[in-house]
């Protein structure tokens, strides 16, 4: 297995690596074919040469910046790039079809699969190559988005390798199920979440309005085609089937995607892959003061400290590295 990299003097590879390029990174929108209308995102570049990384957000309505619209903005993806560009690598943060700058792709964003993602990954590595000239893409995901470009790494060419960003390593239902477990406000639900969960999985609907009505919302009918969708896939399975370069970054305060429950699974279905271990950071690879990070709860919206500092130099240096 390769080693977990924590705090260490090792950054300073990646640090001298760095070629100041942030002062003639370029930024600018850039599109996909979508099926009804344009994908949209945006490419920070960071030189001709320099290496490329498509980001795919998270679940639900979360931009190409890794804000959502329910009020969480902890601008992951955005930081996350600005910082990469510093390091002399380019990338392209995207909206997902039907939401945001993408909106115009469906009809409806929340009609979609799986397999619709990696359509849009797989026109988005066609577009990047073109636009760019490189001769590959490195593709990262965070939360969802990770499973996203696991799916999409089995069938798709011109892919230097992956970024998993606070990936999930059980399937979605046995995650979702684990999430709702552990927060104490659903212990009195628990029979509705689990026997909801096992319709699910075995692809039947279930009628929201038998549901307690907190858990609607997250069961709401217009959504239950993706998530019956989403539930088949098996991230560590995906993973075992793809024979490329994979790093894989886990934050120590993560209640979303739990580190001694997914990451291990993860590292067992590749042990060549790259671990980078942060034992300060949330699911969104930040700091969270003053939110109690398993239950999202605290005064009000939470607030979102910056990247974890050994994020990007990590990540830099992984990819230049390759």
């Amino acid at each position: 297995m390769m080693p977990v990299f924590l705090r260490s003097f090792a950054l300073l590879a990646a640090v001298v690596l760095g070629t100041g390029l942030s002062r003639a990174a370029t930024e600018r929108d850039l599109e996909a074919p979508g099926p009804l209308g344009p994908l949209s995102g945006t490419y920070l570049d960071a030189g001709k040469t320099a290496p490329v990384l498509l980001l795919v957000p998270g679940s639900g309505p979360t931009d190409r910046n890794g804000n959502s619209a329910s009020g969480l903005k902890p601008g992951t993806l955005n930081l996350l790039a600005e910082g990469l560009a510093d390091r002399g690598i380019s990338t392209v943060r995207v909206d997902k079809r039907g939401m945001f700058g993408s909106a115009r792709a469906v009809a409806n964003g929340n009609h979609v699969t799986i397999q619709d993602y990696v359509t849009d990954v797989q026109n988005w590595i066609s577009v990047i190559r073109k636009e760019t000239g490189t001769r590959c893409v490195w593709l990262g995901g965070h939360s969802e988005g990770a499973l996203v470009v696991l799916a999409a790494s089995q069938h798709s060419q011109g892919v230097c390798g992956l970024i998993l960003l606070s990936g999930q390593g059980r399937p979605m239902g046995e995650l979702i199920r684990a999430q709702l477990h552990a927060n104490p406000r659903a212990q009195t639900v628990l029979p509705q979440i689990d026997s909801t969960i096992d319709a699910l999985e075995a692809g039947h609907r279930v009628d929201p309005l038998t549901l307690h009505s907190g858990l609607q919302a997250l069961f709401n009918a217009d959504v239950q085609g993706y998530l019956i969708d989403v539930m088949r896939y098996d991230p560590a399975a995906l993973l075992r089937a793809y024979h490329g370069s994979v790093l894989l970054v886990q934050g120590g305060k993560d209640h979303q995607i739990s580190p001694t429950e997914d990451l291990p699974l993860l590292q067992a279905a590749d042990p060549r892959a790259t671990t980078v271990y942060l034992p300060s950071a949330s699911h969104f690879l930040t700091d969270m003061p003053g939110v109690d990070s398993k239950t999202m709860t605290g005064a009000g919206l939470p607030s979102f400290g910056p990247l974890d500092p050994d994020l990007v130099p990590h990540v830099a240096e992984f990819v230049l590295g390759h």
